[in-house]
């Protein structure tokens, strides 16, 4: 050897590369897709029951948010939280929770996950995918605050009053409407939010049809506002009148939603006609920013 030269230690001190590929998509193949994406996103408090793949007696609850932005915890009663909006993730959202639900089921009352494990390697099994029962629906519930972070009859100390009380103070006005769609009451602004289950260059070609023929909006005092990606979806937002409540929506929306799958059934036998094709391409500039 000569003189000067490093002698390189042997390959088993050295750490493996972690391949770490982005998952565009993360929630594909799972029925509760649009909720988990809401949930993630902009729904501000609400909760949901999951239903675990082969163990239908274990309940464990999602929710938008937890104390501190933790990823799951277990209340002092002993019921389980994982939480969707959390201030780290890997290149795949879906392998984040499950490991969160894994650390979770096996955790004791009082027990904090305050973020999740995004840096092991990935292995099988630990998905959500492969935790949860896959063509179950979330049965999502909104709250106007977050008391549910505490058992009944008790009161936040320390650190938790803090951040109940920054959270509860951030909350916006919103209710569902159906699957995926949520009515948000954003200052003086009204919109209604919609996660759609559908390729994103389908949905806009059926969007551009409806927009074609006039028949895009939820009626009067509404306009289609434009759209933005939420892990591997277009998620369309229309804006509303802000003075109606949210239930006047509801019918409209079935409404539209009916109008939009007969549009994506129809591109199957139809492609766009040059009007429809002008539409498309003033959608795809309408591209929002969720703030």
């Amino acid at each position: 050897m000569g003189k000067g030269a490093r002698k390189k230690g042997p390959k088993k001190d050295r750490r493996p590369k972690v391949r770490d590929v982005f998952v565009a998509r993360p929630f594909e193949g799972l029925a509760a897709e649009p909720e988990l994406i809401a949930m993630r996103e902009f729904v501000p408090s609400a909760t949901a029951k999951l239903q675990l793949a082969g163990d239908a007696e274990r309940k464990v609850t999602l929710g938008t948010v937890l104390p501190m932005a933790a990823a799951a915890f277990v209340r002092s009663d002993g019921e389980v939280f994982i939480g969707m909006q959390v201030q780290t993730r890997s290149s795949d959202i879906s392998r984040d929770l499950g490991r969160s639900l894994r650390w979770a089921l096996d955790a004791k009352p009082g027990d904090v996950l305050s973020v999740p494990d995004t840096t092991s390697e990935p292995a099988e099994g630990e998905r959500l995918q492969d935790l949860l029962v896959a063509d179950a629906e979330l049965e999502v519930t909104l709250h106007e605050d977050f008391s549910w972070w505490l058992p009944e009859d008790s009161d936040a100390t320390g650190d938790v009053a803090m951040s109940l009380e920054r959270a509860n103070a951030a909350i916006m006005p919103t209710e569902r409407l159906s699957t995926g769609a949520y009515w948000v009451l954003a200052g003086e602004k009204a919109h209604l939010r919609w996660v759609w289950p559908a390729d994103e260059n389908r949905l806009l070609q059926a969007l551009a049809r409806l927009s074609a023929a006039g028949q895009l909006s939820l009626g009067d005092e509404s306009r289609y506002a434009g759209s933005f990606r939420a892990h591997g979806l277009l998620v369309p937002v229309w804006d509303l009148d802000p003075e109606a409540h949210a239930r006047e929506w509801i019918e409209p929306a079935k409404e539209l939603g009916t109008r939009l799958q007969q549009a994506l059934e129809s591109l199957d036998d139809e492609p766009l006609n040059a009007a429809e094709r002008r539409s498309r391409d003033g959608l795809i500039g309408r591209q929002l920013t969720l703030r």
